[in-house]
Parts: structure tokens; sequence; C-alpha cells
């Protein structure tokens, strides 16, 4: 395999004109790797640092030169001359010179971007598509690939979208017999026929930060209604052809030890938000409940999953950050029953994948999910089909940055219906 020959760096901007990295490998062999991160301040206080300067007149704190730096400065130096296609090194020696727990010193955003570009750089070298290489960092019993189911966010709420509705995100979650082209069309229509509603409901739609619809309606159970209306509109059937998820991120209405609603006119315990939940899921298949409450409920999330983990999936994504910490004490309270996977959340490709492999051993649905804040690089695409993932969310069908993934998606669906 070719050698590291060069690396640069530099600040590029993100999807909500905010700056991030981006990274280019460039090998002996004249192959070069481009990948970009995304950044975002809606994580998990348990996530790797995305390091941002603090200098208010350069994208008031949020610029990211002191991780371009570290990049010129300390990895390159050290990586340059190492074969591109000794992944498990490369980010070994990254952690290393970082030292901390939580990626604070060389920034998850720049120890990221760079493991992503060494593993593009060595795919294509290899003349390999980038699903195919990163295959071989997996533990797998056969060769067929698998394809991720898609759940597509619709309606976003949270502070992301004007904190018109407590939930961050209402997706829809196509059936698994669908194709992934199958699964985009249904999630286009929905997309078109709740425009309609919201028209001649007078309505004015428009879209959140995030890309989905932001509502200005009374309550999050609200949402269902319009759902099941566009679903009608489609001829989709509710329970059969789709299902209904929700990212609750319930840290944001958790203030206090109780939680906050517009559903319901006063402050409740984990035991009634649980209730509303299990009213919820029976009256609308609601097949997906992530982050369903606060990262520190652990009682909470222990009752949540005993009552209704073995029909809905419930999911840790702030919880467990990608962080196998606190996915252990996940596994040991049996708080979940799915995980997201996000790379940025732990900062090296490598450990992603070892994440992933705990979650998976230990029967737990695997999600691989985009972040606020994204690029245009569609690496999650190919990592999700690399290792098999159930679930893929990349955001909303509205926007560049997850129309690419979408598309990719769509293109080794193609490539693996040839072999």
């Amino acid at each position: 395999m070719a050698k590291i020959k060069e690396i640069h760096s530099r600040e590029i901007y993100n999807c909500q004109g905010s700056a991030t990295v981006e990274t280019i490998v460039i090998l002996e062999d004249k192959t070069i790797g481009v990948s970009s991160v995304p950044s975002s301040d809606l994580d998990s206080k348990y996530s790797a640092v995305n390091l941002v300067d603090n200098v208010q007149n350069h994208f008031l704190g949020q610029g990211v030169l002191k991780a371009v730096s570290n990049i010129k400065d300390i990895i390159a130096p050290k990586l340059i001359g190492y074969e591109a296609d000794k992944q498990q090194e490369i980010d070994k020696i990254m952690i290393e010179l970082d030292g901390t727990q939580n990626k604070s010193r060389l920034g998850a955003n720049a120890m990221l971007s760079v493991s992503m570009a060494v593993a593009k750089a060595a795919a294509k070298s290899s003349e390999q598509e980038l699903y195919v290489y990163l295959r071989n960092f997996v533990k797998h019993d056969d060769s067929n690939f698998k394809l991720p189911n898609l759940i597509i966010s619709l309606i976003n709420g949270g502070s992301r979208a004007y904190n018109l509705l407590d939930f961050r995100d209402f997706f829809i979650i196509p059936a698994s017999f669908k194709t992934i082209e199958e699964s985009i069309q249904i999630g286009f229509m929905l997309l078109t026929s709740l425009r309609t509603i919201l028209k001649a409901s007078n309505y004015l739609p428009f879209f959140s930060i995030e890309g989905g619809y932001a509502l200005p309606l009374v309550n999050n159970a609200e949402v269902f209604t319009l759902l099941c209306q566009a679903l009608k509109v489609t001829n989709n059937r509710l329970g059969y052809d789709v299902f209904f998820g929700i990212d609750a991120n319930a840290d944001t209405f958790y203030v206090d030890g109780s939680y906050k609603i517009k559903d319901k006119s006063m402050s409740i315990s984990s035991d009634d938000l649980i209730s509303f939940y299990v009213d919820l899921i029976s009256a609308y298949h609601i097949l997906y409940i992530e982050d369903p409450l606060a990262v520190d409920d652990w009682d909470g999330w222990e009752k949540m999953s005993r009552q209704v983990g073995h029909e809905t999936i419930i999911v840790g994504d702030l919880l467990t950050a990608t962080n196998p910490y606190r996915l252990q004490m996940a596994l040991q309270k049996k708080a979940v029953s799915g995980i997201t996977i996000k790379p940025i959340q732990i900062g090296t490709v490598i450990e992603a994948l070892a994440v992933m492999e705990i979650a998976r051993i230990s029967g737990l649905k695997i999600v691989v999910s985009h972040q606020s804040g994204s690029s245009t690089d569609s690496f999650l695409a190919d990592f999700a089909v690399a290792i098999g993932a159930d679930y893929v969310n990349f955001g909303p069908l509205t926007r560049g940055e997850y129309i690419v993934e979408y598309n990719r998606l769509l293109e080794i669906e193609a490539q693996i219906k040839k072999v």
C-alpha cells in the first residue's frame, strides 16, 4: 500500500454557514482522499470535544483554526510515511498524541477528518469502493452486504425549530421490505403531501435550521395527526408500509428532576412521561424512540425499556454518545435496545467501529446517524453499509448535505444488486 506523502487541512463552511474542518491526504502514488466533518453545538456532555477557537470575532467563537493547526503541526508530521491501509495504527497514533479521554487537546473534529481522509485515500489506492474497504476492519460472518433501513426526518422541534415543539425530530420509517429507492420515494411523497395539508390548514410551511418542517402546533401529539393525514393521501399504510419514530432529546425539557412538555399542563415525572410515550406508541405505531429521557435519568430509562422495549426500539444517542463507557453503563442497566453511532462523537473511524462491535455483540440495533452542522461528505453512507447497520438517519430530504448521503446509498444499492 502507498504511503502517506502529504496531509493538508483547512477551515470550510458547514451546512449552517459555520466553520468545520476539511482534510486532504495525498499518497505517494498520487491518490487523494478528502474528508470534512460535521460540527454542532447540539451534543452530549459525554461526547468527544469538537474543538473550537472561542475567538468571538471569528465565527462567533465557533471557528476551527486551532483544530486545523493541530493537524498541520502535530498530526501530519507523525503520520507522513505511514502506509495508508494501517488504519488501526494511524488512529492509535492520533489517540496517543491527544492523550485525553475526550479528545480535548487535538479535537475530535481534527482527528476524525484525518482518519476519514486516510480511509478514503487507502480505499481509492486499493481500487475498492469505500464500503468494501471499510469492511476489512469489521468482524462479519459472510461476504454479503446488508443495506440499512431509512429513518427520515420530516418535522423538527426543539431549539433548532424555534422551540415550537418539544421533541427534536419526528420521523417516518419505511418498512424493511422497501428498497432504498422506494423508501426515499415514500419520504418525498409524504414531504409533498404534508406541504399541501399545511397550506390547506392555513399553516405557513417553513423549514427549521435542521431542514425539516417547523410547525406552530399546540402540542407534540398533534404532529402524528398531521402525519396520518399525509399517509392517507399517499396510500401508505401505517404499521405496514410506514412506521413513526421520535427523537425526543429529553434533556431539553428536563428541569430539576421533572419534565415539562406542551402536551401536559404541569411538570411531570419520569413515570408520567413514560405513560405518555406508551399512549403514543399504542395510537401511532411508533417503532423508534431516541433519547426519550434525560441522559442521567437512569431509573427512567430502565423503566421505559422494561415497559415498551419489546415493541419499540429505545435508542441512546446523547445517552451513550458513541462512548464505550456510557454504552457499558447502558448495557448493565438494560436501558436501551439500540444505539446511534456517530464517528464525530468519538473522534476516529477505528474507535467508532469498536463501539459498534460492542453494541452488536450485545444484540443492540445499530443506527448510523448524521450530526447537526453536517458537511457534504457522504462518508456515513459507506460506513453504514460496511458495518451492516440496521438503520441510517441522514436527516430530511430537503438539503444538499443530507441528499449526498441518500444519493450515495442509492449508488451502493445499485452496485450491490449487480453483484
